[in-house]
C-alpha cells in the first residue's frame, strides 16, 4: 500500500506553502514567508494572486465570492474586498498563540484553529521531541467567526487544533488535533454551534496536518513528521498511502474531476529553516475517489 500511487512535483521554489484550495480551476494556497497567498495551474505555472504584509495560513471563500485568509502572527482573518484587505474578525480573545488553518462553511462561517502555545520553541527546549513528551504543552481552542465578523468559542481544549473539513451536509465538522495524534468530529447545529464531541479517528504515531475529504467519507491526511500523504476511514484504519519527497504538511483534492490529489511539502516547519531558503514544493498524484465536502 505505502508508496503504491506516485505524486509527481508540479511546483517548486515555494518557502512553505500551506491552505490549498482548489479554487476557480486552480490550486490556491498561502506561501508563510513568501506573505503571498498564490495559485498553481495543472501545467504547474505558479502565479501571486496577493501579497499579504503578514504570515497567510488557511484559506476560504465567503458566499459572495469574497476571500478570507487567515494572518497568522495578527491572530485575524482577513478579507479580500474590491478595494483591499480588510479586517473580517480579530481573534485574540481566543487564539493564545499564532492562528493556523480554517474551513468556512456554505454560510460563510469560519472556524479557525491556533497553535495554543509557542510550538516552535518548545520543540527546540524539548531536543525536537515535544510530540511524545509529557507533559503535553498547552491546549488550544477552536475559533467560530459568524458571517458578521462576530467571534466566538466553538470548541475547548483541543490539541493543535489544525486542519479541518465540513462534510457535504454541513452536518459534522471533523478537525485535526496535531498533538493529540487523532480526528476529531463535531455535530454542527443550524446556527454553527458545535456539540457531540468524539473521536473520529485515532491515529497513533502517526500525525494530522492539513486534511481534506473524499466523496466516500475517508479523510486524505497531510503527515507533517514523515514524507508521505494518507488516507484514513473512520475508526483509524489507513487504506491508502501516498509517498512523498519531504514531510507533508497540507494536503486537497481538486481537479477538473477532483481526482487530483494536491500535497504541499517542504524540508521542516521549523521557521528559522523554513524561511532561510525556498524548499517548498507541490506535488499530485491521481486517486480514485473525488472530492467531497468543504473545503
Amino acid at each position: 500500500m505505502a508508496g503504491s500511487r506516485v505524486a509527481a512535483v508540479l511546483a517548486t521554489g515555494l518557502y512553505f506553502g500551506e491552505g490549498p484550495r482548489w479554487h476557480e480551476d486552480r490550486l490556491w494556497f498561502s506561501d508563510f514567508y513568501d506573505h503571498a497567498v498564490k495559485t498553481v495551474d495543472l501545467d504547474g505555472r505558479v502565479e501571486v494572486v496577493l501579497r499579504v504584509d503578514g504570515q497567510p495560513s488557511g484559506l476560504g471563500w465567503l458566499p459572495d465570492g469574497r476571500l478570507l485568509l487567515v494572518s497568522m502572527l495578527e491572530r485575524k482573518v482577513l478579507r479580500r474586498d474590491a478595494d483591499g484587505l480588510a479586517e473580517h474578525a480579530d481573534l485574540s480573545q481566543v487564539a493564545t498563540f499564532h492562528t493556523n488553518d480554517m474551513v468556512v462553511d456554505e454560510h460563510g462561517r469560519a472556524y479557525v484553529g491556533n497553535f495554543g502555545f509557542d510550538l516552535h520553541t518548545f520543540e527546540r527546549e524539548k531536543g525536537g521531541r515535544a510530540l511524545y513528551t509529557e507533559p503535553l504543552p498547552p491546549t488550544a481552542d477552536l475559533a467560530r467567526v459568524d458571517l458578521d465578523g462576530s467571534v466566538h468559542v466553538a470548541a475547548e481544549g483541543l490539541r493543535f487544533p489544525n486542519g479541518a473539513v465540513i462534510t457535504p451536509d454541513g452536518r459534522t465538522l471533523v478537525v485535526g488535533e496535531t498533538l493529540g495524534r487523532r480526528l476529531t468530529a463535531f455535530d454542527v447545529g443550524d446556527d454553527g454551534t458545535l456539540t457531540n464531541r468524539r473521536v473520529w479517528a485515532a491515529l497513533g504515531r502517526r500525525l494530522p496536518d492539513g486534511i481534506c475529504l473524499d466523496a466516500d467519507g475517508h479523510i486524505w491526511v497531510a503527515n507533517p513528521i514523515a514524507p508521505e500523504c494518507y488516507l484514513v476511514s473512520e475508526g483509524g484504519e489507513v487504506v491508502d498511502v501516498v509517498a512523498t519527497d519531504q514531510r507533508c504538511y497540507a494536503c486537497m483534492l481538486g481537479g477538473p474531476d477532483g481526482r487530483h490529489l494536491f500535497m504541499l511539502t517542504a524540508a521542516a516547519s521549523d521557521p528559522d529553516i523554513a524561511s532561510a531558503s525556498r524548499t517548498g514544493h507541490v506535488l499530485v498524484a491521481t486517486v480514485d475517489v473525488p472530492h467531497a465536502g468543504r473545503p
